[in-house]
């Protein structure tokens, strides 16, 4: 998707400069890959065989992990990546930035850095991509934890229930309306000025988180319509159907539906009700743990950051296989 006429060399590159640590609350070293074929950044942070990869949403970056990941780190290697358009990463004008594009692109980083026994932590659309690296290819992947996120695998009801959610969904309820009136682009254009409201639309619940570099880090991927079209590309997926989930194949589903699984959800979730998307979880882990967070919200890592901590680290141990 191109948002701007005639983009320059600058508008290929990342908004945000490898170096900021937006006052410290992002100490970590910046890595790169051109496997995707543009330049995606990751935060890469411990060590040992096994992987977090920490797969964010809708408009964050790996920012959203930034108090997990120092807990995490002291246990596991853990990779948090920006996808296409986000964060530290590039925003290309000549891509598109469908759900089918993102599931490449992480296919693209996991090949690259060779990833094996990754247990995927995943947010928002995080879900759906990290599910898609699930079905292509599941000898990667050792568990799965979804934290607000929708984990899309093949389940009969998926359209019903995205469906049901959106007739409760003041976000999804906007996207879909700001795309018929023609105003989506327009709009989401300027992101990095309306990022607070944008945020709150969607839902957390602690308002004292919000400084001024809080906003900084959150709105300073987007500081252009050409830079905003990682954001853009997201809600317009959705309003146009451009979005492929991953099919999986049964013998996938099996091999998948066989990994330990964690689920833990922000309750006050205004934008993925949990009475929709909770089930999709359970069909395909019947027996896995489900922790409602009744303090938190969408953006639940901001919301209860040390109880995710926690519950992720308390589950790594009680499933080493």
């Amino acid at each position: 998707m191109q948002t701007q006429a005639n983009p320059t060399p600058a508008d290929r590159a990342p908004a945000v400069a490898a170096d900021e640590t937006f006052d410290g609350t992002w100490p970590f070293h910046a890595h790169y890959t051109h496997a995707p074929g543009f330049k995606m950044h990751y935060a890469d942070e411990g060590e040992g065989p096994e992987t977090l990869l920490l797969l964010h949403g809708e408009p964050t970056w790996g920012y959203l992990f930034r108090q997990q990941i120092p807990a995490w780190a002291k246990h596991t290697r853990v990779i948090a990546p920006d996808h296409m358009g986000f964060g530290k990463s590039a925003t290309p004008p000549d891509r598109t930035y469908w759900l089918q594009d993102h599931i490449d692109n992480l296919e693209a980083l996991a090949a690259d850095l060779d990833l094996q026994q990754i247990t995927l932590v995943m947010h928002d659309f995080g879900g759906p991509v990290g599910m898609g690296l699930a079905a292509r290819q599941p000898e990667r992947i050792k568990r799965i934890v979804s934290v607000n996120g929708p984990t899309p695998f093949g389940q009969p009801d998926l359209v019903e229930r995205v469906t049901a959610n959106v007739g409760v969904s003041p976000w999804f309820q906007w996207v879909m309306r700001a795309e018929a009136e023609g105003t989506l682009e327009q709009v989401l254009g300027h992101l990095g000025y309306h990022i607070l409201s944008t945020l709150k639309l969607n839902g957390f619940v602690r308002n004292e988180i919000v400084t001024d570099t809080w906003i900084k880090a959150y709105g300073a991927p987007f500081p252009t319509p050409a830079q905003a079209a990682g954001g853009i590309g997201w809600a317009k997926g959705f309003a146009t159907g451009a979005h492929r989930f991953e099919n999986p194949t049964p013998q996938v589903k099996a091999a998948i539906q066989a990994k330990p699984a964690l689920a833990i959800w922000g309750q006050q979730d205004r934008t993925l009700h949990a009475e929709h998307f909770l089930p999709l979880f359970s069909q395909l882990f019947p027996d896995a743990p489900v922790h409602h967070l009744r303090g938190a919200g969408h953006y639940s890592p901001e919301d209860a950051p040390d109880e995710i901590t926690r519950l992720v680290l308390d589950f790594l141990v009680a499933n080493p296989v």
